[in-house]
């Protein structure tokens, strides 16, 4: 587990380590996973929601009174529920979704699998999803967990973050590339 330890090193990386910990204890890792996917999805479709999150203007009591609201309404209870409720009241809201991205990527690990995020410029469909899967089983070897994100930034093509690798077959990427040999040979 040497290799745990950049990523448990951080605020996120020790919180997402002890929820999982205690996760395994309880059997209820699918569980707690699919309650932070969930939170998570909330927190990317909502800026309002992501502004809550981040704001240090707000006391405990408030943070964690609006979250425990947020919470009941999402149907997120449990240990990640708990989990949730306790970062707020340790001030570390700000630091929950890469909380949570540790925590998929260690119960990922965990399981035998990779863990990749990949960024593309439109959402990609079921069928392009699995494809995109099975290439990248057959490039690591073991079946690989997709969190998929959209950033039409990019343009078109994929950013692909499987560990420590990246590739980026963006057309940003390409364009700023092509850009940067013809002003190399003008």
């Amino acid at each position: 587990m040497a290799n745990d330890e950049p990523m448990t090193a951080s605020v996120a990386g020790r919180y997402a380590s002890a929820l999982l910990e205690l996760a395994q204890d309880q059997k209820s890792v699918p569980a707690v996973e699919a309650d932070l996917n969930r939170f998570d999805a909330m927190l990317q479709a909502s800026a309002d929601l992501m502004a809550f999150v981040r704001s240090p203007i707000l006391s405990v009591d408030d943070q964690v009174r609006a979250l425990s609201a947020v919470l009941s309404r999402a149907g997120i209870s449990g240990t990640a529920g708990n989990f949730l409720l306790l970062v707020a009241r340790n001030r570390r809201l700000f630091a929950v979704g890469d909380m949570i991205k540790t925590f998929r990527t260690l119960a990922a690990r965990a399981r035998g699998e990779a863990s990749a995020e990949v960024t593309s410029a439109m959402a990609l469909s079921d069928a392009q999803m699995m494809a995109l899967k099975a290439e990248l089983k057959a490039m690591v070897g073991k079946d690989v967990v997709v969190s998929p994100k959209v950033d039409p930034a990019i343009l078109g093509g994929l950013v692909v973050k499987i560990g420590s690798r990246m590739i980026d077959s963006s057309l940003k990427t390409k364009l700023a590339n092509l850009g940067a040999v013809l002003k190399s040979s003008a």
